[in-house]
């Protein structure tokens, strides 16, 4: 089964990081989840609690990411896929990226990050 929702391109200002920097003046994180999910059902029925509302999604981890600050991204993408696999029970497996675009070290990249994959045990 390859049925996915995924929410790409979610952009957050917030206070993330290790450094002293990233937590004073903050910058912005961008986070791609992806929720492997049985789709079949909803596709039948075409009713919205045959799925994942996606814009629920969106708001946990609005919550998570804009909450309080965390030393390490790995350990902010662990509570968004926390999050949603013990919220909603259709999920099978999540996969969350965090890219912070202009981190405060030198040289030239579109961006650094993580990216987790967690099934829902």
């Amino acid at each position: 089964m390859n049925d996915t929702i995924f929410l790409n391109g979610m952009r957050f200002y917030a206070y993330h990081g290790a450094l002293p920097a990233e937590n004073e003046i903050g910058q912005i994180f961008v986070v791609d989840v992806t929720l492997k999910v049985n789709l079949e059902e909803a596709g039948q029925s075409d009713k919205v609690i045959d799925t994942v509302h996606y814009g629920e999604v969106f708001e946990d981890v609005k919550a998570i990411v804009e909450g309080p600050p965390c030393n390490l991204i790995e350990h902010l993408a662990e509570c968004i896929a926390k999050r949603i696999n013990s919220h909603y029970n259709r999920v099978m497996e999540t996969k969350v990226r965090i890219t912070k675009e202009n981190p405060p070290i030198p040289g030239h990249y579109n961006g650094v990050g993580i990216e987790i994959v967690r099934e829902n045990r």
